[in-house]
Order: C-alpha cells, then structure tokens, then sequence
C-alpha cells in the first residue's frame, strides 16, 4: 500500500498533487533546486529534499538524485506529474530496479509509446487510423527525404523521442526538406540528447483533439471524453477546452472506441492520453500517445466528475478503476487558459522575476490551479508557466463569458504575463463560433501582421 509518495517536479502540478494526496492521507515528500527554495510545493509537503543547483539537468532532471531522495525519505512511490521525467524510460526502468512504484506506466511500454514509430507500428497493428509517415526513425536528411517524396508534401519533421512542440519543423515543398530537417535535428539533439526524426505526411489545418483514458492492471480501460487542443503556437497548447461541440455523438464514440483499443494495443496501465488530429470532412488520425497526465487534465475533470490524480494512484497502487465506461457521463463545459510569464507584444519573451501583487479570481466554477503567491520570484530556468484559469459552466456560450470574466480579475503585477493575449482569443468571432483548427494563432498573428 502505498503511504508516502515523492513528487518528482515543481510548480503548480506539484501543488496539485499533494493536494490529491492530502486528501487521501498519504504523505507526501517535495523535491527542489536551490532556486526553488522558497517555492510553494516545498512549503505544502510534509518534508522537502534540495536535490541540486538550478538547472534541471542538475535537479529536476538528476534521477540519481531523486532515487537517492526517495530512498531516504522512506517514500513508496514517485509520481512524475508531466514535463521532466514523467515520460522517460530510463527514469522509470530504475524504479522498477529499486522497487519504487512509479505512478505511471512501466518503462516498456513508455519505450513503445514514447517513441513515435514504433508507437505508428503498434496503432497500425491495432487497426487504429494512423497518418502516412516514416515506419522508422530518420537519421540524416538524405534518408528523410526519400521518406518526405514517398509521403507527399508538405511533410512534418518530429523528434522521435520528445514532445512539446520541440524539435518540429514544417517542410511545405521539397525544397524547403533539408534546411528544415537538420533545424529540426539539431534543435532534438539539444533538447532530448537524441537525434533520431520522424517525418509524417502534414495533415493541413486540422483540429487537435485527445482523449483522457484510464487503465488498471487488471485489463480494464475506460475513456473519459475529448478535449479540443486546437489552439496553440508553436505547436504548445495555450488554451484547451472539453467537450469538442464540433464533434457528433457517432464520432465521439467511433475516437473514444479507437482510443481504448490504441491503449489495449499498448498493453497500457494508468492514466494516459490519445492524441488525434481531425480533418474537416471527419476523418481522424493517431498522431501521439502521452504516457503521463496532461496540463490540461482539470477540463476532463469538471465535465465528468472524476479526480484524475487520485485514479493514477489508485491504479498505481493495484487497484481496479473506480469506474466503468458506462458510468462516463460529460456534463457542461469547461474552458481552460494557460497563464505565462511572458509578454507577447515582444514575440513572447519570457518574463522571469518578482511578484509584487496579485490577486487570482473565484467564485462559482471558477478554478486556479497555481503555485505562485505576492513576494515569489518567478525563476528564468524553467517553463514560464504560472497558473492555470478554468471555468465551468453548463454550456460553451457561458463558460466562454465566465472565462472573459475570471481573465478581466486577474491582476499580476511586477511581471509580464499573456492574460491580455488570452482575453482577446477568447473575444475573437472564430473562437466564439468554435471554427478553430491548430492554425487559429497562426493565421491571427498574419492577419496582425498585415
């Protein structure tokens, strides 16, 4: 039974899960760089362990420190929350090595579904539509082109292990492929220590849409609904909503049926995230599975009622679901702005520094999911976000109005911050109408332009 639980990250999610975890009576143990000292996660824990200097890669991503960490503190299990190492395979294998439950899927299948060919061969096999590309990875542009030519154009160049948006790059027509390619590559090696690509046909503005699943050891999988994740930049989310009203009932069932069955393919344990892109005319595509909890989990839970961090450690913990699919009910709608340390009039600088005031908004169906307090210092080492803004409401028309509402409250001062940028998506006629597909920001910040 697991009773104590390291938190392997920082942040708002680290704030979210010892809440989870407070709830439930297990104790909980922080982790934090020396610039995270005075951070609220450490501050929320029941004890908190430094782990290194500033740099993720000398902290938060120093798994022998946070082994060792975990060890010492007497902690059962490790939960990754997303980014850092919730999604490496090496991380995980050690785990499993100490006997440490990591509350997420084993190493395996991380492997399998972190890595975006074999995860293509596997949807493939499973008979879940997938988007034509590599059927494995690319090592130089040469080897990449001959893919591209045989895929058609335009082409997406990706990192074959990563995520975020990094790694990326859009090859329109065959002379664009080699520049874009080696951008790619080299922006991969940096980020992820690794060089392989992995090139697929580019689906032309499509809507992003995933779905949350659920699974337990025991062969049970359940999908929670979709969430619409068309509006990001740069290929990062910034504003994530669920339920997608562009979608029918027939095709939500027909996606969330494709979704278990890519999961059950993958052999898959604990909360995880199916991510589809669909074209105007309704077809859909696998494109990613992440092996982790989202960002954008908290939409999931106010439309169907279900704390999605309490269920991975549940499941982590041996237990069957709570739930069966036919106890999945969406109900309302809910809206969810990410809130950054940055300043978009400067092409979304980053914004490090010191709170000097603040006030967060509330009341009904609103909710902050955040780490930050009057007097913090934002530190320049990591990502820029800040907080979460969700709301809820029974219908998209309302939920957008209470959303204009909680983002005209909302006063961080000493610091930049994209609340502006948001309110005014939020006003825009397209989104209002939901006529978004992942080139929204894209073509606004053209039309800006002109």
């Amino acid at each position: 039974m697991i009773n104590k639980i390291l938190i392997a990250n920082r942040g708002e999610i680290a704030v979210r899960i010892i809440r989870a975890c407070r709830e439930m009576g297990i104790e909980t143990v922080a982790v934090y760089s020396e610039a995270d000292r005075e951070a609220l996660h450490t501050q929320l824990a029941d004890e908190a362990i430094c782990i290194g200097p500033a740099a993720s890669s000398e902290s938060y991503l120093n798994m022998e420190q946070i082994i060792s960490a975990t060890i010492t503190s007497g902690a059962d299990a490790i939960h990754p929350g997303f980014g850092f190492l919730s999604e490496n395979e090496k991380f995980v294998k050690m785990c499993e090595q100490c006997k440490i439950t990591f509350i997420g899927p084993g190493s395996e299948v991380i492997g399998k579904m972190g890595n975006k060919s074999q995860a293509r061969n596997t949807m493939v096999a499973a008979n879940v539509p997938v988007i034509p590309g590599s059927d494995a990875p690319v090592f130089n542009a040469e080897e990449g082109f001959l893919v591209a030519q045989k895929v058609g154009f335009p082409v997406i160049i990706k990192a074959s292990l990563g995520g975020g948006g990094k790694g990326m790059r859009v090859a329109q027509k065959q002379e664009d492929f080699k520049q874009a390619f080696q951008t790619a590559q080299k922006e991969t090696q940096m980020a992820f220590g690794d060089d392989s690509m992995y090139i697929e046909r580019f689906v032309v503005n499509p809507k992003h849409i995933e779905f949350q699943i659920l699974a337990d050891s025991f062969g049970n999988v359940i999908h929670l609904g979709e969430r619409d994740c068309s509006i990001q930049r740069n290929h990062q989310k910034m504003i994530e909503e669920a339920p997608c009203t562009k979608i029918s009932e027939e095709l939500r069932q027909k996606m969330g049926e494709a979704a278990i069955k890519a999961a059950k393919a993958a052999n898959y344990v604990n909360a995880g995230t199916i991510e589809f892109l669909l074209e105007e005319n309704q077809n859909f595509y696998f494109m990613e599975m992440n092996t982790r909890i989202q960002v954008e989990h908290p939409v999931t839970e106010w439309v169907t009622g279900i704390d999605l961090i309490k269920e991975q450690i549940k499941i982590a913990d041996g237990k069957p679901l709570s739930y069966q699919q036919s106890d999945i009910h969406i109900t309302g709608h809910a809206i969810e702005c990410r809130i950054n340390a940055e300043n978009p009039k400067k092409n979304f600088r980053p914004s490090p520094g010191k709170i000097t005031e603040i006030y967060l908004p509330g009341g009904k169906g609103v909710r902050i999911d955040s780490a930050i307090y009057s007097g913090y210092t934002v530190p320049p080492y990591y990502d820029s976000m800040l907080a979460k803004l969700i709301v809820f409401a029974k219908n998209r028309k309302e939920a957008i109005s209470k959303m204009q509402s909680a983002l005209g409250e909302i006063i961080i001062e000493g610091i930049d911050t994209n609340v502006d940028y948001q309110y005014d998506i939020m006003s825009h006629p397209k989104y209002q109408s939901g006529d978004i597909t992942i080139e929204f920001i894209q073509n606004l910040e053209n039309e800006e332009g002109e």
